[in-house]
């Protein structure tokens, strides 16, 4: 039987990741995306999975090179049927931080330079008590943190999380979800129709989805359709 959670995070610190960079500002989407939940609520690396994981991809606590394995951390979740949806704001506010540095050539070349000029970008932020929700499914019980640190500044967030009642599965037909959601997980198992993007890597999310198939509804959350069958996929 698969479980579903309700889940809300509140920040205790603003919030920042670059979803886009508009000249000298980096700007962050109140949209939390799939995969940096997965991370964040430490279901990825977990020694829980230790037997789908595989240690050549660990970084628990030291990561030798920056690159993002996506794939291979994510697809032993769909082993263990665990997926986690975007994450959708409930309430927030946006904060402008700007921030400046020097020109510090003097310190590669043993001379004078012209001038010390400096430079300065600004970051538009989530501020905190900003709310966010999303929706964990599994087919085994989960016990999720209580406290999370979460985007470039591993900023505080406080995790309350809800085991829903059986939700009801309903046959094939058209419906509209408007949680966000991403695009690789559900296109694959349902006929989109229209849909609104979010733009913001790795993988741009939808949201406002008009689409064809089978989907949960639940008592205590009467405004969400949610997709049935959802989990990590990739493209190539």
């Amino acid at each position: 039987m698969t479980m579903i959670y309700h889940c809300t995070l509140e920040l205790h610190d603003s919030l920042y990741f670059a979803t886009r960079e508009i000249g000298r500002l980096y700007e962050t989407e109140p949209v939390l995306h799939n995969y940096a939940l997965s991370y964040v609520l430490g279901l990825v690396d977990n020694p829980r999975f230790k037997t789908v994981v595989a240690e050549e991809y660990s970084y628990r606590y030291f990561c030798a090179e920056q690159v993002p394995k996506y794939k291979e951390h994510l697809t032993p979740l769909n082993q263990q049927g665990i997926y986690v949806t975007p994450g959708k704001a409930l309430n927030y506010a946006a904060i402008l931080n700007t921030w400046k540095y020097a020109d510090n050539r003097y310190h590669v070349e043993m001379k004078q330079t012209e001038k010390n000029i400096p430079s300065f970008g600004r970051t538009k932020e989530i501020a905190p008590e900003s709310l966010f929700e999303f929706l964990v499914m599994s087919e085994q019980p989960l016990t999720l943190p209580r406290w999370v640190r979460i985007g470039k500044w591993a900023s505080k967030a406080k995790l309350e999380v809800q085991e829903l009642s059986k939700p009801k599965h309903n046959q094939a037909k058209e419906f509209t979800c408007s949680h966000p959601l991403n695009p690789l997980d559900v296109m694959f198992t349902n006929q989109v129709l229209s849909y609104d993007t979010i733009n913001m890597p790795p993988v741009s999310l939808i949201r406002n989805v008009r689409m064809i198939g089978e989907y949960y509804t639940f008592d205590e959350l009467p405004e969400v359709k949610l997709p049935v069958q959802m989990q990590y996929r990739f493209a190539g």
